[in-house]
């Protein structure tokens, strides 16, 4: 998605979190970015921790699959004593290479503490804490504070990570792509707020909108959750979940946006991606490029989404919920009249000046958009015709959702329906939730004989660019639907053996998220990590293996093996970019377990 603009390798940087205690008072223990002893690559396991009365397991490379069950001890390292003691009880063998591995399962050890997990010579450290995962959930969403563009990230919300206020967007031009008589070429509008979309300093509405989608969602499955979080952001004082503000900092954004015809400008970029270089730095002037029906579907979509979630909090956004739903009702009519107007960079670039060859985020397939945003609207308004409009672009199968693939965002709003709901609307939501079952139920079977014992990563289509959210974290929320619809606890754990996966159970032994575990990632692509004199930025998904390495030209493999195919170097933006839409789908498994407990 991104080009890298310089060929580089670096020395990884300690990831300390002493800027993050006073945020995380509780459980620090757990986060183990800076425990002397080293995730040992023999031993695959999750290295942030487990709840004590949780499934716990790792897997352990042995040399074929004939070997015999390894013998494995669990030691507390401040007395020196074994605390558990067992063997392992499967061997399995990888679907990409030679490579066997064996599990252990040692669920029986529930009493709360930091314990080394020993095989041989080969050690690895471990946490059992009660809501292992809080500090985790709140670094998913402290990360979006990192990402805000205009304003200065204070040190009394981030700490050593804070730098000054840059990209105010308040001299924006309109390209010539995007011109009309009111606002002609060169036009300046301000288009303040929002988040940088990932690796560089560009703002996206079509991922925009995904991105909130995704978190007001699972806000509404564990709001007395996100009620109870406390990010320490500066709106955390006031009386609307820490969550909502965040999302409303980029809904501000994305309301400056929207042309005065109802469309929406597909993106807010520089013509050329900044090179490594901080916010405050950076010359090129920005502009908003043509308006397109994706990115004002997606916006009528999230917007109507917010009216319905935000009117709760009216003292503390005044009118917004009413005018989200104004402008998203707006925009679906301007989507209505102009339903084809694709994002074609090329084409755009064949005809307009500057040229611009940042990231495109295009689409040419737009029911799914269609679908998305009319059940929105329905929900918002209860207007049959928005009804009738969803039903037209029903799907005919279920697939997972990610920016370009909106569809799944629909069903999931029918699929919360309620007893008040027609049932006429039940049966329609019955529907979907048989098909997501349908969807999730081989995963679930697959994991129990995987070599990571997770539902992810047991084919070469699980490997991906963003295979870390799109297929595993977002795997995991599916199966968090699924066990809200069933009340089936199966899902629930599969969803859980997800998170084992990001967290270090698997083929790398990395854990993927920044500043988390005893071999975190370290150097992702990432210009506000790389351009900081104090180091990467914690709580980020990074992308994740990818057997296309797309960016094989400026960094260097070891294998093309789908599972391991994932170099730590903020060189690879196609297998260590992050991303909002990635990130997004950490808030939602993190926070959504978290819950749970």
């Amino acid at each position: 998605m991104f080009v890298f603009l310089r060929k580089n390798k670096y020395i990884c940087k300690q990831n300390d979190i002493t800027g993050m205690k006073k945020i995380f008072s509780f459980c620090v223990g757990c986060v183990m970015s800076t425990i002397m002893l080293a995730q040992n690559d023999v031993l695959k396991v999750n290295q942030v921790g487990f709840e004590p009365e949780a499934e716990k397991t790792a897997s352990i490379e042995v040399a074929s699959v004939d070997a015999k069950p390894q013998t494995v001890t669990i030691i507390n390292p401040a007395t020196g004593k074994a605390v558990w003691k067992g063997k392992t009880s499967r061997t399995a063998k990888s679907p990409f290479s030679d490579k066997v591995r064996q599990i252990v399962d040692f669920s029986s050890l529930t009493t709360e503490g930091r314990y080394q997990l020993v095989v041989g010579e080969n050690k690895a450290e471990i946490c059992v804490s009660k809501h292992s995962l809080t500090p985790l959930s709140v670094a998913a969403i402290k990360a979006f504070y990192y990402q805000r563009a205009s304003m200065p990230i204070e040190a009394q919300y981030a700490g050593k990570w804070a730098r000054p206020a840059a990209h105010m967007d308040t001299n924006v031009q309109v390209h010539p792509s995007a011109a009309t008589a009111e606002r002609p070429a060169g036009t300046v509008i301000s288009s303040s707020w929002g988040w940088y979309d990932a690796g560089d300093y560009n703002k996206y509405i079509v991922n925009s909108g995904y991105t909130v989608a995704v978190m007001m969602n699972v806000y509404e499955q564990n709001k007395d959750y996100y009620k109870s979080l406390n990010v320490n952001i500066p709106e955390s004082k006031n009386n609307a979940p820490d969550l909502l503000d965040e999302i409303y900092y980029n809904l501000k954004w994305m309301l400056t946006m929207q042309d005065t015809d109802g469309g929406l400008y597909h993106k807010l970029t520089t013509p050329n991606f900044e090179s490594f270089i901080a916010p405050s730095e950076c010359k090129q002037q920005r502009y908003v490029v043509k308006k397109t029906t994706a990115a004002t579907l997606d916006f009528a979509a999230c917007m109507a989404m917010a009216s319905r979630i935000y009117k709760e909090y009216e003292s503390e956004f005044p009118g917004f919920s009413a005018q989200a739903l104004a402008q998203a009702e707006k925009a679906f009519a301007w989507a209505k009249a102009h339903p084809n107007e694709e994002y074609d960079q090329n084409k755009m670039n064949a005809s307009f000046d500057p040229d611009v060859v940042t990231g495109a985020y295009d689409d040419k397939v737009f029911d799914d958009e269609f679908y998305w945003a009319a059940t929105e609207l329905y929900f918002a308004t209860g207007k049959n015709d928005y009804r009738d409009e969803a039903l037209s672009k029903k799907p005919s199968a279920y697939s997972p959702a990610s920016w370009g693939n909106v569809a799944e965002l629909g069903m999931l709003s029918w699929m919360n329906l309620t007893d008040e709901n027609s049932i006429s609307d039940k049966s329609i939501a019955d529907g979907y939730k048989e098909w997501l079952i349908e969807y999730v139920k081989p995963y679930a079977e697959a994991a129990e004989t995987s070599c990571f014992l997770s539902p992810a990563g047991n084919s070469p289509k699980d490997f991906f660019w963003g295979c870390n959210a799109e297929g595993c974290c977002w795997r995991g929320v599916q199966m968090l639907y699924a066990f809200k619809l069933t009340g089936d606890a199966n899902y629930k754990l599969n969803a859980q053996r997800c998170m084992n996966y990001l967290l270090g159970q698997n083929a790398t032994g990395y854990c993927y998220v920044t500043g988390f575990g005893t071999k975190p990632s370290c150097h992702p692509h990432h210009r506000l990590s790389e351009s900081n004199p104090n180091g990467t930025l914690p709580g980020f998904l990074v992308g994740g293996p990818n057997p296309g390495q797309q960016d094989k030209d400026y960094v260097e493999y070891t294998t093309r093996i789908p599972d391991e195919s994932y170099i730590d170097n903020s060189g690879s933006y196609a297998s260590n970019e992050i991303a909002i839409n990635w990130n997004a789908t950490l808030v939602a498994l993190a926070g959504w377990l978290d819950a749970l407990q």
